[in-house]
């Protein structure tokens, strides 16, 4: 099975293609700081359709959204996540949705795990020779691989 995981954000958009256990592509889409809101998920939308077209996923694993303190952090990211879950949906993918905790508890056995924890045992489940890079990047491969752990249980 081939699983795209997304790190969803506005300004950085994450994402990880798994399959088998190992890590077929990752990076991030990127989007122009401080071009107007429209312009910006038009980007990340062309980016992401890009990917899926690309990569043709069987399934899309995505961080369901936490509301943190900072609630504009968090409308941003909501937003970028309605543009993951129009383009799943215009390609027909089936979307899965994993809080934060529940990956970092998938990968490490602890909910609360740090960054680093959770890069490490994704560099660990690839395979790869060092933590994956950017981290949003690592977070959507985190992602993944929790569906595909909970594929595998389930």
């Amino acid at each position: 099975m081939k699983i795209l995981g997304i790190d969803p954000g506005i300004g950085i958009c994450g994402f990880g293609l798994v399959e088998n256990d190992q890590a077929l592509d990752f990076g991030v889409v990127t989007t122009v700081i401080g071009a107007p809101l429209p312009a910006r998920l038009k980007e990340l939308f062309e980016g992401l359709t890009e990917i899926v077209e690309t990569s043709k996923p069987d399934v899309i694993s995505v961080e369901k959204l936490f509301f943190s303190k900072n609630i504009t952090t968090g409308i941003s990211v909501a937003e970028a996540r309605g543009i993951v879950l129009l383009v799943a949906e215009q390609h027909n993918v089936p979307v899965f949705e994993y809080t934060p905790n529940e990956i970092k508890k998938t990968l490490t056995g602890y909910g609360s795990a740090k960054k680093g924890q959770v890069q490490d045992m994704v560099k660990l489940h690839l395979n790869l020779d060092a933590r994956p890079k950017p981290d949003d990047a690592a977070d959507a491969l985190a992602a993944a691989i929790t569906h595909g752990l909970m594929a595998k249980i389930s």
